[in-house]
């Protein structure tokens, strides 16, 4: 007889995609089941992770010849050049961290296949700045 109403109320934080259990398109990006694919070889993974065990290879080098002091330094300068950003809508090429990584001279797969014109990402400039801001 009485029906009876019940509101959800959105809470952020508990749910992974987006606040009502859906992925947020718009801000997101289109899902794709290759990031969720588990790897298939052993190799495989050690070879995602060649660049993060290449630098502690080097910070643990910097570190037995120069000391504390000088990975620290590196870590802090990685760290500022990472911020360096353009807008959230435009590829930004990260340029000083690739000189720092001393990675600027060499030629990789990502150079060549990596072209940020045939990125499927692209979105509402505006949107995507207000989101980075916090104002959404």
């Amino acid at each position: 007889m009485w029906g009876i109403l019940f509101y959800s109320v959105p809470v952020t934080g508990f749910c992974p995609h987006g606040s009502y259990g859906v992925q947020d398109t718009l801000r997101s990006g289109f899902s794709s089941v290759k990031n969720e694919i588990l790897p298939s070889h052993p190799l495989e993974l050690s070879e995602k992770n060649f660049q993060v065990n290449q630098e502690k290879m080097n910070f643990a080098t910097v570190r037995n010849i120069q000391g504390l002091h000088a990975p620290l330094k590196l870590q802090m300068e990685y760290r500022a050049a990472r911020q360096i950003q353009r807008l959230p809508f435009l590829q930004s090429s990260n340029l000083a961290l690739d000189t720092l990584r001393n990675s600027d001279e060499s030629i990789g797969f990502e150079d060549i296949l990596n072209d940020p014109y045939q990125s499927e990402l692209m979105g509402e400039p505006h949107m995507m700045t207000e989101y980075q801001l916090g104002l959404l």
